[in-house]
Formats: C-alpha cells, sequence, structure tokens
C-alpha cells in the first residue's frame, strides 16, 4: 500500500496511525502541500478534492482519513477495529461523523490558525474545541475507550486532533478523562506519534 500524506495533518496521520497499528507495510509519499503539490493534475487524478491522505492498495485508490480507515478494517477482516453488528458499526459509524464534523470544526480548526494560518475565529473554534472535549470528557467517564471495550478505528479517527489541541490554543488540562485516553491510545502496540509544532499553547511549554 502507499499512503499519500504530509506530516502535519491530522488526517493524514490518523490513516498512518492505523496502518502501523494493525501492521500493514506501506510506502509514506509526502505531498508538498506548501508547493501546491495537492493542486497539480497528478495528485487530482487521484482524488479531486485535493487533499491528503490518498491511498492506494494496488490501484485501488481510497481518498478521505476516515473511509481509508473503513477499507483498511474490511480489507484485513479486522473486525476487532470494526464491528459488523449493527449496534456496533453504528456506534463506530457515530464517532467517525463526530471526527469530520466536531472534531473537524472545533480542535483541528483551531490548530489551522496557528499552524498554516487559517482565517477563522479563533475564539470561535476554541470554543467549539471545549463543547466537543466537555463531550468527549463525559462520554469517556467510566470508559477506556469510545466503543465497547477495546480500541477501534472510532478511536483512531478521534485521537489526531485532540491529542495536538494545544498547538490550536486549546488547553487541555481540564479534562482528565480525555488525557487518559490519549495515553492510552500512545501505549498500543505500533503507535506512531503525530508530528508535533512550537505553535499555540505549544510554544511556550
Amino acid at each position: 500500500m502507499k499512503l499519500y500524506h504530509h506530516p502535519l495533518s491530522g488526517h493524514a496521520h490518523r490513516a498512518r496511525l492505523f496502518l502501523s497499528l494493525v501492521g500493514v507495510p506501506h510506502e509514506l509519499i509526502e505531498v508538498d502541500l506548501k508547493a501546491g503539490a495537492h493542486k497539480k493534475p497528478e495528485f487530482l487524478a487521484l482524488n479531486p478534492f485535493g487533499q491528503v491522505p490518498v491511498l492506494d492498495d494496488d490501484g485501488t485508490v481510497v481518498s478521505d482519513s476516515n473511509a481509508i480507515l473503513v477499507y483498511v478494517a474490511k480489507t484485513l477482516g479486522r473486525t476487532e477495529w470494526l464491528p459488523e453488528d449493527a449496534r456496533g458499526s453504528a456506534a463506530v459509524q457515530r464517532w467517525l461523523s463526530v471526527a469530520a464534523g466536531e472534531v473537524a470544526y472545533g480542535p483541528a480548526a483551531a490548530r489551522l490558525v496557528t499552524v498554516f494560518g487559517a482565517k477563522f475565529n479563533p475564539e470561535e473554534v476554541i470554543g467549539r474545541a471545549h463543547t466537543l472535549l466537555g463531550r468527549l470528557e463525559a462520554h469517556l467517564a467510566g470508559r477506556d475507550w469510545l466503543v465497547g471495550h477495546r480500541p477501534t478505528i472510532a478511536d483512531v479517527a478521534v485521537y489526531s486532533y485532540v491529542a495536538r489541541a494545544p498547538e490550536g490554543n486549546v488547553d487541555l488540562s481540564g479534562y482528565p478523562d480525555v488525557n487518559t485516553f490519549l495515553r492510552r491510545i500512545e501505549d498500543l502496540p505500533g503507535f506512531v506519534p503525530f508530528a508535533r509544532t512550537p505553535a499555540g499553547l505549544t510554544a511556550a511549554a
């Protein structure tokens, strides 16, 4: 498998993280976003939306990070990461939607402001991030994982941008269960860290 990625993209990290957690050999191909490589015809042929990550599995091309998680889990038959029963599958899908919605427009957007200079309203996106974190904290009370009793792709989808939320000036110190959850993921065999940047609250750390 080939994974087209950028090291500072949390979407790309979640795909890379899952490939590593399930032990899939893969080639990392860095897309130079600063140089606009994601807008060049050769990349747009892989993903017309011009976004990383993109997975190329011997000619089967899958774009969108959450779609990649589903594809890899299904291809490998890893039902422990993506349950096949209706209740478990729906529970995972709920958190994939959160990753594409509340995570993207909260902690991910806040980090885009400080790391990439995005023009979001910082107060608004930081507020959204804390709303999400409050809900995560409540959900994780008495739980180890978002769904069931072991890690799933739901946890992988949520991890990256929440872990680097301080780079977007989002303070995680008031969320002990969220922090424990992040450390639990980092202790999994095959974990690969998401690149850190000296931005936001981490600049003075």
